[in-house]
């Protein structure tokens, strides 16, 4: 070994990743898999993470020759990260962390790093809602993580008025994110967590003035300088649904808020409505991504195509049944015994509509209704561009039996005009 290969591999650090608990144990049994492949997506100058075992205690290990512990705080699913000696490299190996023989804790040394507070909201906006079926709140950050890593549009924003930087470095942009089968809210609210806008798209009057009451009822009660307001909206004197406007201003201090440093003002619009008609809905508004769960067509037909999936999802996803139950994306009549695939087909071409160039399309659904090969097809002739390879296939997992969710991540190509 050459002297200059042993300086090289002198400036690399290891690092352990605590990952964060799920009480889901579905998807707890996955976290280390789709994290590990969230890691490799958002941060493809890491070394390769792999599982690891210390002291009974599994970790994702990775090395990193010059660290940024912002990326490390965006990880969905990170709760604490820790630099391991060098000297001790080999007690980690290269065998997976079910073949690590527990090590003992007095041979290990760890030494923590601070991460940096990632969120501008405390994450009980979206933990606080509960009702059945609700969309896995890890995952959904997930989603949104990795489709943002993908975004390399100009009108990103950057927060508290600094420099957007460009490429992949998506740490303080501030993003526009929509949601067009918005449901109660969950992906709303964690763009809003992460310091991003948020818009929806919900069919369901129901799920939509549910999640309005508590949207208001917690910016409220957290003391947060705040606007939100519902309004009926009319054409031709006819009433067509309905329309929150929120704003929220973390970074404004308040008798029972403390201000968040540097947090940006969030914006926040949803429309009743349906989801194929999101481009009339917001007009000329373009977004820098869009972020969806997709109904998972476990059962259509006599109910509604969009409550049908989402209330048989997995039985064992939060306890629950599936996302929301609520009747979202077709049009009312004639339509029920549409297949969410039909509903995509129809449908993502308006959203790839609606993206800025060089905006991602985000979304998870179930392969078992349709395959991965037919979805990136209805991706492909809507013009946009599917990351499908890499780490890109490996966020696939079981929920159930018969739902077997997976994500793809599509953009449209920056030197298209939007």
């Amino acid at each position: 070994m050459t002297s200059g290969h042993r300086d090289k591999m002198c400036d690399v650090s290891a690092y352990l990743m605590l990952l964060a608990p799920s009480a889901n144990h579905v998807y707890a049994a996955e976290t280390a898999t789709l994290a590990a492949a969230e890691l490799a997506v958002t941060s493809p100058d890491l070394g390769a993470a792999v599982e690891r075992r210390v002291a009974g205690v599994d970790y994702l290990a990775f090395e990193a020759d010059d660290l940024d512990p912002r990326k490390i705080a965006a990880q969905s699913s990170v709760l604490a990260l820790f630099e391991r000696a060098s000297e001790q490299a080999a007690l980690f190996g290269s065998e997976p962390a079910a073949d690590v023989p527990t090590t003992s804790p007095s041979e290990v040394l760890l030494r923590p790093i601070e991460l940096p507070r990632s969120d501008v909201l405390d994450d009980d906006l979206v933990t606080i809602p509960k009702y059945r079926g609700k969309t896995n709140e890890l995952f959904t950050r997930l989603l949104l993580h990795v489709t943002l890593s993908q975004v390399t549009t100009r009108r990103g924003t950057a927060a508290a008025g600094r420099d957007a930087p460009t490429g992949h470095d998506q740490t303080r942009r501030q993003f526009d994110v929509l949601d067009p089968l918005a449901g109660r809210g969950t992906t709303l609210l964690t763009a809003w967590t992460a310091g991003h806008n948020a818009y929806g798209v919900e069919l369901d009057t129901s799920a939509f003035e549910q999640f309005a009451g508590f949207l208001k009822t917690y910016l409220r009660r957290k003391r947060l300088k705040h606007t939100a307001e519902v309004t009926t909206v009319r054409r031709d004197g006819r009433m067509m649904g309905q329309r929150l406007d929120a704003t929220a201003r973390p970074g404004e201090q308040t008798r029972g808020h403390r201000a968040v440093p540097d947090a940006p003002q969030l914006a926040m619009t949803m429309f009743t409505g349906d989801t194929r008609d999101a481009a009339v809905l917001f007009g000329k508004r373009k977004f820098d991504a869009i972020v969806t769960d997709a109904p998972y067509g476990v059962v259509h037909g006599a109910t509604d195509v969009r409550r049908a999936p989402r209330e048989n999802r997995a039985p064992r996803e939060n306890g629950k049944r599936g996302s929301a139950g609520h009747p979202t994306g077709h049009r009312p009549g004639g339509d029920r015994d549409r297949s969410p695939a039909t509903l995509l087909a129809d449908a993502i071409p308006v959203w790839a509509g609606q993206l800025r160039a060089g905006g991602a399309l985000g979304l998870s659904w179930n392969t078992y209704g349709l395959s991965r090969e037919d979805l990136a097809a209805i991706c492909t002739d809507a013009g946009l561009e599917v990351r499908n390879d890499g780490p890109w296939l490996q966020f696939a997992h079981r929920v159930d039996s018969s739902i077997k969710r997976d994500l793809m991540v599509a953009v449209k190509p920056a030197r298209l005009v939007s």
